[in-house]
This record gives structure tokens, sequence and C-alpha cells, in this order.
């Protein structure tokens, strides 16, 4: 069967998620969201799911408070950020470009990334645009560190970085990336290129693996129907589903 690009990042990053208790995902998250669907399906119905912009797939009732509560309690295994640059130390900037008063870009502000980033285990960065504009040598306004020194206290962070090119993982003492596959259609010699950080690189990086039949089965016949709930334009564009009236 042929695979869109989106259905290979939703299977990437599921495989990233592992097998875990408790996803969260925040808003505007359509590919991280189908993916921490897809990996309750494959579970059948485990892990637990809080997409934050759900009504069906969301227990909390006061957004972003009981999020951090839980969060902190260390009730959340995986969470994913993003941001308008991010750096080889696995920095992210979500607040601008330029001077803070006057700034030249002006993305949409930090909120809980920071806070997010220290308490839960297993962070995943995820950005469509791989690009020197967004993956930077150095970010210009820092939300969230990722990384800290030895002597601060630190449960979570990142543990990888997905683009529409490639996948990097997270060294954390090496404090870096690493190259650990190369999407279909993509090269090492494109990744670098369209790269504004050093990461280190084996000699020979694999190909993305493409989801096998029965990964694109729940994807498109279970996943689909229940993400047109939160995302009808992305479930519409991907999988030609369209939310009822």
């Amino acid at each position: 069967m042929s695979v869109q690009p989106e259905e290979l990042l939703i299977a990437s990053v599921a495989d990233l998620i592992g097998e875990v208790r408790h996803i969260a995902v925040g808003n505007a998250s359509p590919i991280p969201a189908a993916a921490a669907l897809l990996c309750r399906a494959r579970g059948q119905g485990r892990p637990y799911v809080s997409l934050l912009q759900s009504r069906k797939h969301n227990f909390f009732t006061e957004g972003g408070v009981e999020l951090f509560d839980c969060a902190g309690q260390g009730r959340m295994d995986v969470f994913f950020l993003s941001g308008g640059e991010i750096d080889g130390e696995g920095n992210i900037n979500l607040v601008g470009i330029g001077d803070h008063d006057k700034p030249q870009v002006r993305f949409p502000g930090s909120f809980g990334s920071a806070y997010l980033y220290f308490v839960v285990p297993k962070v995943i960065l995820f950005r469509t645009e791989h690009s020197r504009r967004t993956l930077v040598p150095k970010v210009n306004f820092i939300s969230a560190p990722g990384v800290s020194e030895p002597h601060v206290h630190r449960t979570g962070g990142p543990v990888a970085l997905i683009t529409n090119r490639c996948l990097f993982a997270f060294d954390r003492e090496r404090r870096g990336f690493r190259l650990q596959s190369v999407h279909p259609g993509h090269t090492v010699a494109e990744i670098a290129e369209h790269t504004g950080f050093d990461f280190d690189c084996p000699d020979q990086v694999p190909e993305t693996p493409a989801p096998d039949s029965e990964t694109l089965r729940l994807l498109r016949e279970t996943v689909a129907p229940e993400l047109a709930e939160v995302y009808p334009q992305f479930a519409e564009k991907v999988f030609g589903i369209v939310k009822a009236a």
C-alpha cells in the first residue's frame, strides 16, 4: 500500500513512544495526536491518551492546571514540544527572534514548556519544517532548556527530534543529537545542508521504515475517525475522513 508522508511520521512517532502509561498532547498537534491514538489502538485501550483540544479524549476539566499537576506527580510519561527555533542542545524558542521588546518575529509563547521539559520523562520534539531557519546553531531565546547542569534535579527531557526529513535521537550525556534515520526520498547530505546545528552521524544511516499493513489499517480505520473530532481538516486531507455534522 502507498504511504503518505504524514502516515510515515505518525508511525515513527508511535514507535518512539513505545510502551507507556499516559500520553498527553497539546494543541495544534495532529501528527503527535494521531501517533498517541495509534499507540492506544495497538494496545487495545492502553496507554491512556489525553488530547487537550478534545472533549472526548481528555479527562482534564481545568486545562493546563490539571495537566501540570498530573505531570508533576509523575503521572505523565510522554509529551511533545516544538519551537520556532530548536538548537543542537535541544533548547527550544517559543518567544521570538530579535530584541525582546521589539522582536522581528513573535512566536506564540512558552506557556508551560520549561516546566514540562523538566518533569516529563520522555519529551519528543517535533518540527515539520526542517530548515536552517528552524534548526539553528543557537536559539535566540531559551524558552525551555534541553539539558541541565549535573547539580540540577531533572527527571525529564528530550529523547528525539523528528522532522519532515529525518529522525534524530538525543543523547543527554553528550548534550546533542545523532542522526538516527532518514525518511524515504531524502539523503544524509540533504539533512546536513538544511540543519543549522552540528550532529553526530554514523557511517551508515538507515532509511526510516515505512509502516506495515496492520499499522496502516489501524491508522485509516480506527485512528482517522477519532482524529476527525479534534483535527477535521487534517483527517480529511490525509485520510479522506469527513467529520459528521
